[in-house]
């Protein structure tokens, strides 16, 4: 797999995404992913919140998750753990960095959104396999530092399924899929980088186990690669924790 990371202009608010995208992606090829930083997609969406006295983060992080917990409370250096779009994160995804006075909050509609980037692409690359997938970060459990995740996708399957397949000593499989839209957002933010780099696209090619689609996710689709929480192998911890609702 070859990872590849573009730099852009200095993306404000209100930007053009797609004039962006084209002029600093390079001919794509059939069988590639593009990542895009959900952050450069809620810039130019105008999804950010200016800073100013009379607003509080702490009430954006709870009018925009499903549910959260004030860690503040609980450990020293806490932020607010939150639950948004299904995906476990801290602080809603808002974010400060690379904003210049504003709360960026994830994209609205992004899987639309998302949808529309790879028809463009598709149409402006003349190919038929093409992913898309939009990128946070996060950080994991009892380990520093952050790493990619994936809050959106078109164009591919996000599973791999391996259940029925045989491992090395030809026993089968019966629990095994594999995360591609995470794994593409892991090796996608790391070639992008935190800080200044001024590189919030990427491409992903020369993918081996990748399955490609003529049509973007349905409902079912995006609610089949979620975990009911009370199901979640995480669930001894998830459910026992006191999750307050929020306003998402």
């Amino acid at each position: 797999m070859q990872v590849k990371a573009y730099r852009t202009k200095k993306i404000v608010p209100h930007d053009d995404l797609i004039k962006i995208l084209d002029e600093s992606l390079p001919k794509l090829e059939a069988r590639s992913v593009v990542a895009i930083s959900s952050k450069i997609i809620s810039l130019c969406q105008g999804d950010i919140i200016q800073k100013s006295n009379d607003i509080k983060k702490e009430d954006l992080i709870k009018k925009e998750c499903s549910y959260f917990i004030d860690g503040r409370k609980m450990v020293e250096n806490g932020v607010f753990l939150t639950i948004k779009d299904g995906i476990l994160n801290a602080t809603s995804g808002i974010d400060e960095s690379n904003g210049q006075g504003v709360y960026i909050l994830w994209p609205k509609n992004v899987q639309n959104i998302c949808a529309l980037i790879w028809e463009h692409l598709k149409a402006k690359n003349g190919i038929k396999e093409l992913g898309i997938i939009v990128t946070d970060s996060r950080s994991s459990p009892l380990k520093l530092g952050v790493l990619g995740v994936g809050i959106a996708w078109c164009g591919f399957n996000p599973l791999f399924n391996y259940r029925g397949m045989p491992d090395i000593w030809d026993r089968k499989l019966t629990g095994t899929r594999a995360n591609h839209l995470d794994a593409f957002a892991v090796a996608a933010v790391h070639e992008m980088g935190e800080g200044d780099e001024q590189t919030p696209v990427c491409v992903i090619t020369d993918i081996k186990k990748a399955v490609f689609t003529d049509a973007p996710p349905s409902i079912e689709d995006i609610e089949a690669l979620k975990i009911d929480l009370n199901k979640d192998l995480y669930s001894p911890i998830l459910s026992s924790a006191k999750w307050e609702k929020g306003g998402s």
